[in-house]
């Protein structure tokens, strides 16, 4: 039985799920019938990928993002597994490279054309053979490039470093051989130091991933977990299972003692397995179902009572499985905070449904869109593996911003030309100026540099990148509202250009007029 909605202050209150319309959906898509508890989808800001039914060995569909509508019955599939896929998931910081896991116990890296597939992709770049058996979950490290993680069938963790030339490997990092039965879900802390996993033995566990010991392990009777997930940084776990009445459930761990549960409640009675998905821009938690057409979402808390009810999604159509975009893919511009897609068997149809912020204002609203993880690694697979950690590269979601760098870059060495001194006042004005252009200079002569050049270009190219695609490679709107809100991220790029160009001009005005200065006092001299 669910707890009853406590009315409390929240900018999230007034969530509300927006399915798309039936031309934005992806129709007739032949999803696979598995019964294996996965989401079977994977999303990106360019592509989406769903695990498909398939003669003779697995397959998965690849289609671009705006291909929307009816789905042609002889899409190339990309295929190559011997078995059924199990999994899918894309490469957090390269939006071209997917991994795939099957029952014929291996892994396989793909790398995705930027033009559209005109026939069956069976060409993949790496194959990962090590696990005994079937192989049913696979994930990318959060903040190391090229390290994924594989669990099988086989009751093994393995771990992948894909930074090699090889295109067969047979050999993992290291293993983690702590589990007893099928591993069924894996999550990691915010920085990749931790794994969780739950187990079918109803077993959560916290491990240390390149030690593989077990830090901690839960063996509370009145919680038989199925999936779990780490809360971003409040140092919590959540969990989805049943309890002791076979009731769906929720629970709420301290990551630090897993002897007990901070809080459960009982949901409903239905036997489907719930899928979490915690936002941690927002401390949102989403209940994902599988068998029912309901997306539950909370508001999560340090303090009690931890998790707050907002209020839930309805629909008459049942999910298969569950994609999520990543929030560099989301749509600020209609206050957008969170995209799921919904995989209908019984339609074929794949259901885009946004959780949208009710505002006014069409500005963007920095509120409920702080600074995210982006698409850049902060850590070689090197790094990782030799015991650093580190955490996410973050950028703004604002259109036309820039990488947001949580760390310092090294100093580079300046450039002086002996031949012209400069004042201590001009030197100090021309640092200011390159510090906020995204350079560092110790002299006005470095402006005639091929670096200089170089670089200058660099920064024109990434102006024209907006949310993290280029302007120039978007797909045409195909409605009025998106005609709409097309036309204003065009506006708002335009102001902010033209203020760029009016900083700049009254900074080019300053600098003629000091440099005018100093010849005069040389001349005078």
């Amino acid at each position: 039985m669910s707890w009853h909605p406590q009315y409390r202050s929240s900018k999230f209150r007034h969530v509300f799920g927006k399915p798309a319309s039936k031309e934005n959906c992806y129709d007739s898509v032949p999803i696979t019938r598995s019964v294996h508890d996965n989401h079977f989808c994977a999303v990106n800001p360019h592509f989406i990928a769903v695990v498909t039914e398939c003669a003779g060995g697995g397959a998965f569909l690849v289609i671009p993002l705006h291909q929307t509508g009816k789905l042609d019955p002889h899409y190339p599939k990309v295929c190559g597994h011997r078995g059924n896929v199990l999994d899918v998931k894309w490469n957090p910081f390269d939006d071209f490279e997917i991994a795939s896991c099957s029952e014929d116990a291996t892994i396989k890296i793909w790398s995705i054309p930027k033009q559209l597939l005109t026939r069956n992709l069976t060409a993949y770049r790496k194959e990962l053979v090590g696990h005994a058996r079937r192989v049913g979950l696979i994930e990318w490290h959060p903040t190391a490039a090229n390290i994924l993680f594989s669990a099988g069938y086989d009751y093994k963790v393995m771990i992948w470093n894909l930074d090699t030339k090889e295109s067969l490997i047979t050999s993992p990092m290291s293993t983690i051989s702590c589990h007893q039965d099928v591993i069924l879900s894996m999550s990691f802390n915010t920085n990749g130091s931790l794994l969780a996993t739950t187990c079918k033995d109803r077993k959560i566990r916290v491990i240390d991933p390149r030690a593989g010991t077990v830090l901690q392990e839960a063996s509370y009777k009145g919680h038989r977990a199925s999936k779990v997930l780490f809360l971003g940084n409040l140092k919590k776990l959540m969990s989805t299972g049943t309890s002791r009445w076979n009731n769906r459930q929720v629970a709420l761990w301290d990551q630090d003692n897993l002897s007990v549960p901070l809080m459960e409640e009982d949901l409903d009675g239905s036997s489907g397995v719930l899928f979490p998905f915690y936002d941690a821009d927002t401390s949102m938690l989403y209940v994902v179902g599988k068998g029912d057409g309901n997306i539950r979402y909370y508001e999560v808390s340090a303090d009690k009572p931890h998790l707050s009810y907002l209020t839930e999604y309805r629909s008459y159509n049942p999910q298969k499985g569950i994609g999520v975009m990543p929030k560099r893919g989301l749509d600020v511009s209609s206050c957008e905070i969170f995209r799921f897609y919904k995989l209908i068997t019984t339609k074929s149809l794949i259901e885009p449904i946004s959780m949208i912020v009710p505002r006014r204002s069409e500005s963007y609203q920095e509120d409920i869109y702080p600074p995210t993880a982006g698409a850049q690694p902060s850590l070689t697979a090197q790094e990782w593996l030799s015991g650093m950690n580190r955490d996410p590269i973050l950028v703004s979601l604002r259109p036309g911003s820039e990488l947001l760098r949580p760390h310092p870059l090294p100093a580079e060495r300046p450039i002086f030309n002996s031949m012209a001194p400069a004042s201590p006042r001009l030197l100090n004005q021309t640092e200011k100026l390159a510090a906020e252009d995204g350079w560092r200079s110790s002299s006005l002569l470095e402006e005639k540099t091929p670096r200089w050049a170089a670089e200058h270009r660099l920064e024109e190219k990434k102006t024209w990148l907006t949310n993290g695609f280029d302007v120039f490679e978007c797909p045409p709107p195909k409605t009025e509202n998106e005609l709409l809100q097309m036309f204003y991220r065009q506006q708002e790029e335009i102001r902010r250009l033209r203020e760029l160009l009016t900083q700049r001009e009254v900074q080019a005005k300053q600098l003629e007029l000091e440099i005018k200065n100093l010849r005069m006092g040389s001349e005078q001299l």
